[in-house]
This record gives structure tokens, C-alpha cells and sequence, in this order.
């Protein structure tokens, strides 16, 4: 299920404006890859160029190339719905759709890809899905009330168990825990790595603890100021980062002293 993604000097624009240049990295399947570094320096600009979610922005584009097991993303003849399939996103907060029952919150994206599935089996695919999120046992016998009515923390395993339920090889997860609260945010990481057994997982995060706890390797990024386009300043192993990274303002960041 997990695949490998190869990232090749690509630059992500807003109509003329580089806002991320010249990103270069290999993310391994099966792990944990977190990207960290202070606000506006382009994690969550670059992690949506991994679903081609960027370019739904009017004027928005990406050069170079992502490279899913060796296939190209943006190929001209690949169709970005279904490299959206194949790539998941979470978001930072939480969204649910507020009308949908909890049982067809989990199907939606099922029957967006307008998939034919029997009532057994969109069953068996709820309970899979839920259990995978490890909400199964919280929500079981009311899965036909609304989705909204469950707590932050469990909105967010929902949104996490909508999107495994259409069988994706990635999952991007765009600050997931800044909406929740510690116990939720526990919860959510505790499920990271239950999920990296089956998939690459990418997690954008400003909490540099959280970083340290969920991911094999780590990615910093930064901005040179105001109107300067962010860059991949070094990535690693986890560790490494956190310990002896090699480049002087990957320790600044890291030990505190900005950002």
C-alpha cells in the first residue's frame, strides 16, 4: 500500500510570486516524515503540492516534478482526482460533513469516486476504516447520527478514517493536532504510528515535541524574510535533527531560539 515519494527541484508559485523554491527530498514509505519550521515559510504550501491540492488555488502552479513510485504526479496525463485519491489529506482542523451521519461520513469519499459497493460490503469498509482510526469501539452503536455531534478529537479520527477508507498509499496530515486538545492530541499520535504500518505518512506540525515523538525523519524549512520565497534548509533523520543538525539555523529553530 505505502509507496515512496521523490520531490525534484520543484518550485510552487502563486500567479508570479515564488513562494517555495527548490525543493529537492525522498519521502519513505512505511514512516513517519514531519515538516517543521516558523509560520509562512511554506510547509503546508509544499505538503499540498504532494496531492496537487495547490493548484486549486486560481493562478496557482508547481515546476519540477513529484514522483510516486517513479510516476510522475504532474505528468500531463495524469489526472489529479485520482492522484488526490491515491494521496490523502487531514486537515488542521477537523471537518466533517456536518449533515452526514458518521457511517456515511466514512463512505464519502467512496462515493465521490463513484465506486459501486454492496451494503455488506460498505459495512465491512466502515467498520475497517473506523477500526483503523481507532474510533470503532467510541462510535459503534450510533454510527447513523451526525458526525458532528462526536468531540474534536474524535472529528478528526473520522476525517482520518474517511480518508483511509478509499485505500490510499499517502496520508498528509496538515497540522492535525493544533485544533485539539492533549488528551485528543495523544490520541492522534498514538494512531500516526499505528498508520505508518500501512502507509507514508506526511505530518506538517509547529510543535517541535510532537515532531520529535511521531516521525523517522524531519524536514526544515525556512524563509529568509518578508516576500522571500520559503526553502528546504536541511532533513534527516529525526534524531539527528533534534541532536546534531547540520546546519546552524536548523538549531536555532529547534533549541528555541527563534521562530
Amino acid at each position: 500500500m505505502a509507496q515512496r515519494i521523490d520531490v525534484k527541484d520543484v518550485n510552487i508559485y502563486y500567479g508570479d510570486f515564488l513562494a517555495v523554491e527548490g525543493v529537492s527530498m525522498s519521502i519513505e514509505p512505511r514512516s513517519v516524515t514531519a515538516f517543521i519550521g516558523p509560520s509562512g515559510c511554506g510547509k503546508s504550501t509544499f505538503l499540498r503540492t504532494l496531492n496537487r491540492m495547490h493548484e486549486v488555488i486560481p493562478g496557482a502552479y508547481v515546476d519540477g516534478s513529484v514522483l510516486l513510485e517513479g510516476v510522475d504526479l504532474y505528468g500531463p496525463d495524469i489526472d489529479p482526482v485520482a492522484v488526490r485519491r491515491n494521496v490523502g489529506m487531514v486537515f488542521q482542523r477537523p471537518n466533517p460533513f456536518p449533515t452526514m451521519s458518521i457511517k456515511d461520513n466514512v463512505l464519502a469519499g467512496v462515493k465521490l469516486n463513484n465506486r459501486r459497493i454492496t451494503k455488506s460490503d460498505a459495512d465491512d469498509l466502515v467498520e475497517a476504516s473506523l477500526r483503523g482510526a481507532n474510533l470503532w469501539n467510541e462510535v459503534k452503536d450510533r454510527l447513523d447520527k451526525p458526525g458532528s455531534g462526536l468531540s474534536g478529537g474524535q472529528q478528526q479520527r473520522l476525517c482520518i478514517a474517511r480518508t483511509i477508507a478509499v485505500k490510499p498509499q499517502v496520508v498528509l496530515m496538515d497540522e492535525p493536532c493544533s485544533a485539539l486538545d492533549p488528551i485528543s492530541t495523544l490520541a492522534i499520535e498514538d494512531l500516526i504510528q499505528e498508520l505508518k504500518k500501512d502507509y507514508t505518512i506526511v505530518i506538517v506540525t509547529h510543535n517541535m515535541q510532537q515532531a520529535a515523538r511521531v516521525s523517522d525523519k524531519t524536514a526544515f524549512f525556512n524563509i529568509a524574510g518578508t516576500g522571500k520565497p520559503g526553502k528546504l534548509i536541511e532533513m534527516d533523520e529525526t534524531a539527528t535533527i533534534f541532536s546534531s543538525p547540520t546546519e546552524k539555523a536548523t538549531e536555532d529553530y529547534v533549541s528555541g531560539r527563534f521562530g
